[in-house]
């Protein structure tokens, strides 16, 4: 069968690699692709919001099943699209996409079917908040509405940040009109872990649970980055926890979408906040972590294809996903300044080196191929995973992979998956 991805980032490259492992894969294409991609799939210059262009394309290469990476392009509609067209795609509903596009509608949903989350408020007016923001006082956490690249919650230990927060999304439309509207909720004390299911509106089959390292700096410190890191599984996470995510979270938030009538078929990303009182949301996400992909898919030994298939097509309830015993640990490597301002165009040394490599693999994300050689061309540049039998060995593996790589002004966390040790 011939398969499309939608993408250019990490994690498509990420589901480029394990897609080829399958035995029913005949060829597949990427839109629009990277420069690691082009080593497993045939790049394609059309933008993963360019709907019509990609239906054209899917009927012209008679795709059998289109596979959508990112949030941008489900939050404009492109299951609906292809839906209406008979051409299979993987992937939630515009409608049921909003439980990622729409904080505030997550946050409401979660209100009404009693899902464990933040106490916060939703304000329309930036003077409104910040009387809220006084009265409660710090910490808190300040978050735009809908889409903001990863960027759009704002940690804040003191007033003055917190009103610098709204003031930087409702004033100055540092994410645009997805900072119309904010949420200003109470900051939860714990460890954050990432949990992804697959589901088909119906039944939930959970992925390994992973742990994202979203701020710039070591220890956590800085502004929040699209993601520098993870680790997976993530063992914090017990089997007793798994089975708590999943009848307190995952069962009423996917009945829920189902009785709202936004049937949710897709993948159901819970980034939670483990807390005294128990496992509470932070956000939810439609589709596959970045960079939570590079350190799962690794581990995982089914037919992906199979998978996602059976979400469209198949009773989930008979599915059972086989997975390597060991840890994966995946480093992100970046462009110097990230996640403010960088510089793009530099060629980077050392990935033959590693091309041999068995337990390690690198994951483009923000890379182009300019006269043969591999440049940067993102904020977020590659993606280094190495596999261990345990997450020591993992870390081990994946830094000694990254002191091989080189390119000007790149930079790196030094402590991904220290917490777990």
């Amino acid at each position: 069968m011939n398969i499309l991805i939608i993408g250019s980032g990490g994690r498509e490259h990420t589901l480029a690699w394990k897609i080829s492992q399958s035995s029913r894969v005949k060829k597949i294409y990427c839109a629009p692709g990277n420069g690691g991609i082009s080593q497993v799939a045939q790049c394609v210059p059309i933008e993963a919001t360019d709907i019509p262009a990609l239906i054209n394309f899917a009927r012209e290469k008679k795709i059998a099943f289109t596979v959508v990476g990112p949030e941008a392009p489900l939050a404009a509609g492109i299951v609906d699209e292809f839906g209406k067209e008979n051409l299979k795609i993987f992937g939630p509903t515009k409608v049921a996409a909003e439980l990622e596009t729409s904080k505030v509608f997550a946050k409401k949903m979660m209100r009404k079917y009693g899902i464990p989350t933040g106490e916060g408020e939703i304000f329309a007016r930036p003077q409104e908040a910040i009387a809220y923001i006084r009265e409660k006082g710090p910490p808190l956490v300040v978050k735009a509405d809908g889409l903001a690249a990863g960027k759009g919650v704002i940690v804040c230990r003191t007033v003055e940040e917190a009103e610098e927060a709204v003031n930087l999304i409702m004033v100055k439309k540092a994410f645009g009109e997805a900072g119309n509207l904010v949420i200003v909720e109470e900051y939860l004390q714990g460890e954050e872990a990432s949990f992804i299911a697959l589901t088909n509106g119906d039944t939930i089959v959970p992925l390994i649970p992973s742990q994202d390292h979203k701020p710039i700096y070591d220890g956590d410190k800085g502004p929040n980055t699209g993601g520098m890191g993870a680790y997976a599984p993530a063992r914090l996470v017990s089997p007793e926890m798994t089975a708590e995510v999943m009848e307190k979270i995952f069962v009423p938030t996917v009945k829920g979408m189902k009785e709202e009538g936004r049937k949710f078929q897709g993948i159901l990303y819970a980034g939670l906040m483990l807390t005294s009182d128990g496992p509470k949301v932070l956000e939810f996400n439609v589709r596959l972590g970045d960079p939570e992909t590079q350190a799962i898919l690794p581990l995982l030994e089914s037919d992906l294809i199979e998978l996602l298939e059976s979400c469209l097509t198949e009773d989930l309830s008979q599915v059972t996903l086989q997975w390597n015993p060991g840890t994966a640990v995946c480093v992100v490597i970046t462009s110097g300044g990230y996640p403010g301002k960088y510089q793009t165009g530099k060629e980077i040394y050392g990935l033959e080196e590693l091309a041999e490599e068995e337990d390690v693999i690198v994951f483009h994300a923000g890379t182009t191929l300019e006269g043969g050689k591999v440049v940067t061309a993102g904020g977020r540049v590659l993606g280094v995973t190495g596999r261990g039998s345990d997450i020591r060995e993992a870390i081990e593996k994946t830094y000694q992979a990254v002191k091989k790589i080189s390119f000007q002004d790149m930079y790196y966390r030094k402590d991904i998956g220290a917490k777990a040790l």
